[in-house]
């Protein structure tokens, strides 16, 4: 026994030895791992394990049996290697294992933490332990034959943005499998009136892109509240009776099980996420990923402070927590490894999972080099992977700001966009005020921004800055960077704003709905619509839903049928802009060449896309936003004949033939409506 103790005693010291702390005078000192993340590779003959902390004396693996019992059925030492990493490997089979890495840090305030690690793949109930799973085995069938649907280039995209839950969780929405991520793979499922919902209704839209909001792992729904898909339909509550958006990150690279048949198998919401994806990519859809690598729910508990404490963060002089994000946090995406787990966490979920686009929570929180690396490592997958973000933060963020990825300095960032906030808030009315109207009140003053966002908020020879609002110089190198949009989630529906901004008279709900999504899709910016805006959603006057429950959020499809004429304008705006490249020009350049404003009243905005020869079947289109309440009359050029396309919010022909071309040389256009010209 006493040579046993020898041994043993010898071996921990040789341990010991080989594991020596460095010693960090700062976090900013801590080394950068070599290659990829990833933290768990699989094979029938063996598991490697590796995980970064740097500062750390010990790291423990542990493995369980399942994701809830206390008792590790073995913990493993792990040995650093020079990068601050930290491995181990099992010769074995562990498929179907779960596992955490334990902490040892004696000189921090996080002495011993047991986290999934940075960077899990698969993980059990509520993300607390990672699990140990074939990936492969979480492919659906002809997954290797995904492809992503053609696309030619970023400047056609067209985005819908949707909740899974709001989409599919009503009664009205005839899903099988309701507030699912395969609730978007049924394809016939119809609205008590027999309109389509679903997948079908996102065809029959017309729409290029769908937009995921939060689709990973995060932290405000307990999933075990409901554990089967039986309970979650006879209770008819959320999943743990709770509702959220899901901007409350804990794992980034695992599908949250909330939205899954089962999330206790960790295999289940991976394959059901890939199943979503498949069926959109064969729909023609492709898929957009709202990513929130800004935050973390929590800090204390968040896997980034297990693995290395006060790293992840931006903190002031005082150790106190930065806060851009509103949320108590803002992660430091200039550290090198904040830096580096962003862009691989971008790369797997474009490998792995087949996502066509990333939209990034409050971008403006991110320093421009990391965004731009994003940008690159996208182009080396696929050049036509959209990206684009909110160019703000919440507060300040503690970082230079001529240094952050914020709309003013969108220039500097090549193929990435941002949210056009100037032609939102000019057509409806400033976000901090839901009560204040603006153009679509027929209030004077808002033509100069709308104009901007039509321009795709670019160079123009015709816009005059001085009378834009929030910018005073464009901020887009090329217009489709612009995101072109009048509401999104975090947000009054337009339906609700213009109910608590305008004393709205018989009918013209649907005509400001339609002028304002007229200048949203003939702008040369990239549209973006919200879902449900099609059909005169609403949600019961709520700006911030993101916790409202099912009553508040939830689509009712009844309203397809009562909305028909509305939806039909939508289909008919997006077919428009689809079929014809004048409304996409795609370079600074091509818009002052053949954009052309035209002069217009008080709360009237008109535009003529001319001399087309080379670009569009139409040689001449004019556009003419009348938000007056009484009609008026626009000076158009002498020389053409134009035929009328749309007309007192309604499309006459989507192509404009079989109508009577105009003789005179003005053009008159009807209250708060849209006239749609294009030359004969």
């Amino acid at each position: 026994m006493k040579s046993q103790f020898t041994v043993m005693t010898l071996g921990l010291l040789l341990a010991a030895c080989t594991n020596s702390t460095p010693d960090y005078k700062s976090v900013d000192e801590y080394p950068v791992r070599k290659g990829s993340l990833e933290e768990m590779s699989y094979s029938p003959k063996q598991t490697q394990f590796a995980v970064w902390s740097p500062a750390a004396e010990q790291v423990t693996l542990n493995l369980y049996a399942d994701a809830e019992t206390e008792q590790a059925t073995e913990k493993i030492p792990m040995k650093r290697s020079k990068d601050g990493t930290w491995k181990a490997c099992v010769k074995r089979d562990l498929n179907g294992m779960f596992y955490t890495f334990a902490v040892y840090q004696p000189n921090s305030s996080y002495q011993l933490t047991e986290s999934p690690g940075l960077f899990a793949k698969a993980v059990g109930i509520n993300g607390k332990r990672a699990a140990i799973i074939d990936m492969d085995s979480t492919n659906p069938e002809g997954w290797s034959e995904d492809r992503r649907p053609f696309f030619g280039e970023r400047k056609d995209a067209i985005i819908y943005e949707m909740h899974h839950r709001d989409f599919s969780i009503d009664p009205s929405a005839g899903a099988q499998h309701p507030g699912k991520f395969i609730a978007l793979t049924e394809h016939g499922t119809l609205s008590p009136e027999g309109e389509r919902t679903g997948i079908d209704h996102l065809i029959e839209l017309g729409v290029t892109h769908v937009q995921l909001l939060p689709s990973y792992d995060f932290g405000s729904i307990d999933e075990r509240g409901a554990t089967t898909e039986a309970q979650v339909l006879e209770s008819g509550a959320a999943v743990g009776g709770t509702y959220n958006w899901g901007y409350d990150p804990i794992n980034y690279n695992v599908p949250e099980g909330s939205y899954s048949t089962n999330p206790y198998d960790p295999a289940c919401r991976i394959r059901e996420m890939k199943q979503m994806i498949q069926a959109l990519h064969n729909a023609g859809i492709r898929v957009v990923m709202d990513v929130v690598y800004n935050h973390t729910y929590d800090v204390d508990h968040s896997n980034f402070t297990q693995t290395a404490p006060g790293y992840f963060y931006r903190t002031r002089d005082d150790g106190s927590l930065g806060n851009a994000s509103g949320c108590g946090n803002e992660t430091a995406s200039n550290r090198p490894m904040m830096r580096k787990f962003i862009v691989e966490s971008v790369r797997y979920w474009a490998t792995e999972y087949h996502i066509d686009g990333f939209r990034f929570d409050l971008m403006g929180i991110h320093d421009i080099e990391t965004m731009r690396e994003v940008r690159a490592t996208l182009d080396d997958i696929d050049p036509t992977i959209l990206l684009y973000g909110e160019g703000w933060a919440a507060e300040q963020p503690l970082y230079a700001g001529e240094l952050l990825a914020m709309k003013a300095n969108v220039r500097e960032m090549p193929g990435i966009g941002a949210f056009c906030d100037e032609m939102r808030d000019a057509l409806r009315g400033p976000f901090s005020d839901d009560r204040q109207p603006a153009f679509l009140n027929a209030l004077p003053g808002h033509e100069e921004s709308i104009r901007f966002g039509i321009a795709g908020c670019t160079a123009h020879p015709q816009i005059d800055m001085s009378k834009v609002n929030y910018s005073k110089e464009p901020w887009a190198a090329e217009p489709y960077q612009c995101i072109s949009y009048v509401s999104c989630h975090d947000d009054m529906m337009l339906t609700d704003r213009l109910k608590a901004s305008i004393s709205l008279q018989e009918g013209e709900m649907e005509r400001l709905d339609k002028l304002a999504q007229t200048a949203v899709l003939t702008s040369q910016g990239s549209p973006f619509i919200w879902n449900g805006e099609e059909i005169m959603r609403n949600k019961k006057g709520v700006h911030n839903s993101f916790c409202s429950p099912d009553s508040v959020n939830a689509i009712d499809w009844s309203l397809k049928a009562k909305n028909k004429d509305l939806f039909s304008y939508y289909c008919h705006l997006i077919a428009l802009r689809k079929a014809h490249p004048a409304f996409r020009l795609g370079t600074t350049e091509a818009v002052a060449e053949h954009l052309e404003f035209l002069e217009a009243p008080d709360c009237v905005v008109a535009f003529r896309l001319k001399e087309l020869e080379n670009i569009d079947e139409w040689k001449d289109i004019v556009v003419i936003l009348n938000a007056q309440r009484e009609p008026v009359e626009i000076a158009i050029p002498r020389d053409i004949d134009y035929a009328i396309v749309a007309k007192d919010g309604e499309f006459l022909s989507s192509s404009g033939d079989g109508v009577m071309p105009t003789v005179t040389d003005s053009a008159m256009v009807e209250p708060q409506t849209a006239l749609i010209l294009r030359a004969l």
